[in-house]
């Protein structure tokens, strides 16, 4: 089983709330994942589809104790995944239809006419525990989200651009940064900020995927940390080693050119010890002097021999 499907079972539970946010929820799930249709004669049927077992139930409770509609439910194979089924809400009585889409502002009747709106009514989020049960239900309908392990992404898509931009906003009003990228019809409002998915997995209460989140999130930053003071170190070494075989090889030069007995006394007791302990860092050599010497007094010898060096080579 998947996080992001972990994730829908364990929010598919919760059903609290008072009936204004089951609305907010209902509103969120027609607009993600329903369809509405208003045939010539103006009957009016709502669909709602899912391959989530655990989320066609939760939406046949809800719809039901909201409103005190009886919902057809239809299971049907996916024609593209022969193993997977494909659960469907039918409500296909007008009058149960118009009542849940004006109590959802989904709907309001223009002229005689009832005109659909895909949309998020700010009536129907007015509150914030509204707010969070309608990015809850967005999620269950049409949400996903990778796997932990490998990436921080989670996303809800939609193929109607203004109730994608009003997601965005909702989502925006808990101080989070969610953006929208167009996939080729949809519209995908995303978040990629593991910080910012633990605080949306929090005001979806998902709680339990939270924690397991969070002790992801800490174990890969132990693993970078670690990797980053491994690597810091290998380059430190390397930097070392890089800088002990030049010095080695510049003493040798000046040995072999004028002899380290004509150095001053300091820099040739500093060349003979860089020869015998070629491996040694520079606080290491220091304290081998005596009297000892610090390590930028070390570096500033070694720098005068490499600078004698150089003059050797250009004579």
């Amino acid at each position: 089983m998947s996080f992001s499907t972990r994730v829908k079972e364990e929010i598919a539970r919760h059903i609290g709330g008072g009936r204004h946010c089951k609305i907010a929820e209902i509103a969120a799930v027609i607009n993600m994942c329903g369809k509405i249709k208003i045939s010539p004669n103006k009957a009016v049927s709502i669909k709602i589809q899912t391959e989530n077992p655990a989320v066609a139930r939760k939406y046949f409770t809800i719809i039901k104790k909201t409103f005190n509609i009886n919902v057809e439910v239809l299971i049907r194979r996916n024609s593209f995944f022969n193993k997977s089924r494909v659960y469907i809400m039918y409500i296909a009585d007008t009058e149960a239809a118009t009542k849940i889409l004006k109590a959802t502002k989904l709907a309001e009747i223009i002229e005689g006419d009832i005109v659909i709106f895909h949309r998020i009514h700010p009536l129907v989020v007015q509150s914030v525990c509204c707010k969070r049960a309608y990015i809850r239900g967005a999620f269950l309908a049409s949400g996903s989200m990778s796997d932990p392990e490998k990436t921080y992404h989670l996303e809800f898509v939609n193929i109607h651009k203004k109730h994608s931009l009003d997601l965005m906003n909702l989502i925006n009003s808990f101080e989070m940064d969610s953006k929208i990228v167009v996939r080729k019809k949809y519209f995908v409002v995303y978040l990629k900020e593991g910080a910012q998915i633990v605080d949306l997995l929090n005001i979806m209460e998902g709680h339990i995927a939270l924690m397991e989140l969070e002790n992801l999130r800490i174990l890969k930053e132990m693993r970078n940390n670690v990797n980053r003071i491994v690597n810091c170190e290998t380059a430190n070494l390397n930097k070392t080693i890089s800088a002990s075989v030049r010095q080695v090889e510049e003493i040798n030069l000046i040995e072999e050119k004028m002899g380290l007995g004509k150095l001053p006394q300091a820099l040739e007791e500093i060349a003979r010890l860089r020869l015998e302990y070629s491996d040694s860092t520079l606080k290491e050599l220091g304290e081998m002097l005596d009297p000892p010497v610090g390590k930028s007094g070390v570096n500033h010898r070694l720098r005068k021999l490499s600078e004698i060096a150089e003059k050797l080579r250009e004579d």
